[in-house]
């Protein structure tokens, strides 16, 4: 028997059960890894509060880890027992001190990268890496606007920008915050909680506005972001910690210039193993090269998932929170 995190109704991190359960033995094109790191992510809560509906209930969460392979099956030719691997695109399940998933979704992971490493940046990393090099293909000496730039996501966004030579705007909710921001990188920051953001993007660009906005926060920053975007600009929704955006009127991408806008996934960008894999290996060459500093915050046993959960969404965190089975 094994541990892990499972729910078997939507709600509060209270719903969140540590249980015993039996892992399956991994089917042909499938490799069960056991967890010596787990990632702790937005999108896990959107699972568990139901706004992402799971495949079925009761269900297993998460989808970020690395560890050890473990077993693989009868037509697994790319992984072999004793592997140090990594994963970020699921299935649900990675709250578990064994998880069974398609070697698709499995990188390999290099010797220099530790596995709290890997658990705390794949998810996060490997979306910066898609937001910054392919939904914008960003080439250096653009202001961008980033929300929540000292956040799981922004801590990373803030060094890959600064790597490219490009001018982040960040937007924090405090002080303390927007110092973070800026010793990771970020050009200039504005504190959302007694500033105009669009009114200080304004003035920080010369009226110009910017090319791409990049919004992990979703509802109560939509109006917000449309605000920054410059003329046949784009703005890169990816996220809802807010809520969810909804009754857009295409009609204000037209008021407000001709705009772009977009919903980007992780599943998406990195939809076979070959651009998994490239993706993940540029986001260890950026960590091996010191161009990109993994931040690990918190730490939790995977028994205390419920409260790593409730200081994430609170937002009493910044950089990464992992779990520790």
């Amino acid at each position: 028997m094994a541990k892990r995190i499972q729910f078997s109704r939507h709600g509060g991190p209270d719903v969140l059960e540590f249980l015993d359960y039996q892992p399956a033995a991994p089917g042909a094109k499938e490799v069960r890894v056991q967890n010596q790191a787990i990632g702790l992510n937005f999108i896990d809560t959107y699972y568990r509060s139901g706004l992402y509906p799971p495949p079925v209930l009761p269900s297993g969460l998460g989808t970020e880890g690395a560890g050890i392979v473990e077993s693989v099956g009868s037509a697994v030719s790319g992984f072999q027992v004793g592997d140090r691997v990594a994963y970020a695109t699921g299935p649900l399940g990675a709250y578990g001190e064994l998880h069974v998933l398609p070697a698709e979704k499995l990188v390999k992971l290099p010797d220099a990268i530790s596995f709290e490493q890997a658990a705390a940046v794949m998810l996060k990393g490997l979306t910066v890496h898609y937001l910054l090099r392919q939904t914008f293909p960003l080439q250096g000496g653009e202001t961008i606007l980033f929300h929540a730039a000292a956040g799981g996501v922004g801590s990373f966004a803030c060094q890959w920008a600064k790597a490219l030579g490009v001018k982040l705007i960040g937007t924090v909710s405090s002080a303390e915050k927007a110092a973070r921001a800026s010793e990771l990188g970020a050009w200039a920051t504005i504190d959302s909680s007694h500033e105009d953001v669009a009114q200080r993007v304004l003035e920080l660009t010369e009226g110009r506005k910017c090319p791409v906005v990049y919004d992990g926060v979703g509802k109560d920053t939509w109006e917000t972001s449309l605000n920054c975007v410059a003329p046949r600009g784009l703005l890169v929704s990816f996220g809802n910690a807010s809520g969810a955006v909804s009754g857009v009127n295409l009609g204000i991408l037209a008021q407000k210039g001709s705009l772009f806008v977009t919903r980007p996934t992780l599943a998406s960008y990195a939809d076979t193993p070959e651009r998994l894999q490239m993706m993940a290996d540029e986001l260890f060459d950026m960590i091996e090269s010191g161009k990109l500093t993994v931040e690990i915050s918190n730490r939790y046993a995977l028994k205390d998932a419920a409260a790593a959960q409730t200081a994430l969404s609170a937002r009493q965190t910044t950089g990464s929170t992992i779990l520790l089975p």
